[in-house]
């Protein structure tokens, strides 16, 4: 299975889904799935590395605060990411965010993700042992 990421529609908001070979796969491909609500991610050079790290008592909230954490330097750095490495052991992540200051022109955002939140939230390993990372982001 090769790691991929998807939409799916959810009221107003966008739902994120991340699906890997391990956790931090799926945390990285719901990562991406969110920034393609934003910009088409190939069109984000990953030139810069923002570190990352969060913790959280179990994986479903970990995945919460990940992509909050990346909203918040989105907004603080005026940022896109368009790659990610992360590690996660227990209930902790590590990682780096890549990617480039804003440019309007070139990267044409169409929408702002204000922040993941706790609908059709979803962290599991599969039957097929891949891992899926789940959320409702608020735009």
């Amino acid at each position: 299975m090769s790691p991929h990421w998807e939409h799916f529609s959810h009221d107003a908001d966008m739902g994120v889904r991340g699906i890997g070979n391990s956790l931090a796969q799926a945390f990285e491909q719901a990562a991406l799935a969110m920034t393609a609500i934003i910009v088409d991610p190939p069109a984000v050079r990953p030139a810069e590395r923002v570190p990352i790290h969060c913790e959280c008592p179990d994986q479903e909230l970990l995945l919460v605060d990940w992509l909050n954490a990346l909203v918040y330097e989105m907004a603080c750095r005026n940022m896109l990411f368009s790659r990610f490495q992360l590690k996660i052991e227990d209930d902790r992540l590590t990682g780096t965010a890549l990617g480039e200051p804003v440019d309007r022109e070139r990267h044409r955002p169409t929408v702002e993700v204000k922040g993941a939140t706790y609908t059709a939230l979803r962290v599991k390993q599969r039957k097929d042992g891949s891992w899926l990372a789940q959320c409702v982001v608020d735009v």
